[in-house]
This record gives C-alpha cells, structure tokens and sequence, in this order.
C-alpha cells in the first residue's frame, strides 16, 4: 500500500509574522491571518513543503494601511488572491535547517532560502503527533514587485525595501 502520511499545518497553533522599517526608525509589523501548509512525506527532512497565503489576510492593525497593502500599490489583492511557497531543498545546517523554495506573490516568483529551528516532535493530550519550526528570514520587496514608496525630506524613503519574516508553525501527522 502507498504511503500517504503527511504533516499540515495547525492554523491554531501557527503564526506569519513580517516586519519592515519605517521612517527608517522604527519596524511597523503586520501578519497573514489566513495561511496553510502541507508538508507532503512522513519525513519532513526529505517531503516537499507548500505554502498557501491568502493575501487579503494581510494586518498591521491599522486600516488604512492595510488597505493600502491590498491594493495596487502593494498585493493587489483583487487580482492576485494568494502568495505561495513551494520548497526544492531542505538541507541541515548545524542543528538547524535551510528551506529553499519559489516564493510567488503577484505572478512574480523568485528563489528564496528561508532558516529553520526545528523545535521537535510530541504528542498532543489526544494523540496526535505534531511537529514544530521556527522559520526566519528577509526578502527585498522589490523582487516581487512592491516597489511603492515615498521619499523623506531629511533624505531616505518610507519604507524600507526589506522585509524580515517570522513564523512559528506547528503541523499534524496524517496517515491517509
């Protein structure tokens, strides 16, 4: 019989997190609230990782920014509903990992290497076996497109053109 296990994602026990300068001073911070995942293998270390982001969830607690981000300007929203991640490596680099993967957000896909702690395996009180990573890294927004920005009088811009990124995610075992 074919092996179906798998790992996804416990959206209630998983956070995205991202953070960019602003003024040049200080990091406004912002998360996806609507995100999922597939780790597709029994072993994470080998399996295939996708990422599945629904853009509109984007919040920084602030509405006015938030729907500047979904707009033209930024995400566009309307016209490009999801970001996705998809891995092609996931290499050990002392204790921790390396992911390495198509980030696509606007139709614009680029090669990212993200770092990974992996935080280990247990059991939940019901059973279910779960695994949890850390994951962090930084990309420039402009690869992607996101070029929006708005020069300084003192000199400098806005915001900055990199983006740090922050997730902690736990996932379920499934034995299909």
């Amino acid at each position: 019989m074919e092996n179906t296990t798998k790992w996804v994602l416990d959206p209630t026990h998983s956070e995205l997190l991202f953070k960019v300068k602003h003024l040049m001073i200080s990091n406004v911070k912002g998360e996806f609230r609507k995100f999922s995942a597939v780790i597709d293998g029994a072993d994470f270390t080998t399996a295939p990782v996708s990422v599945t982001i629904d853009a509109a969830s984007i919040f920084t607690n602030e509405d006015n920014r938030d729907g500047h981000l979904r707009s033209g300007d930024f995400f566009d929203v309307e016209n490009h509903k999801e970001i996705t991640f998809v891995s092609s490596a996931f290499t050990k680099n002392g204790d921790d990992y390396k992911l390495t993967g198509a980030l696509t957000i606007k139709d614009i896909t680029n090669i990212v290497t993200l770092d990974v702690e992996f935080g280990g395996t247990n059991k939940d009180p019901w059973g279910n076996e779960k695994a949890a990573f850390a994951v962090s890294g930084k990309i420039n927004r402009k690869d992607w497109g996101l070029n929006w920005n708005a020069a300084l009088e003192t000199g400098g811009v806005l915001v900055s053109e990199e983006v740090r990124i922050n997730a902690e995610v736990q996932f379920v075992k499934q034995n299909g």
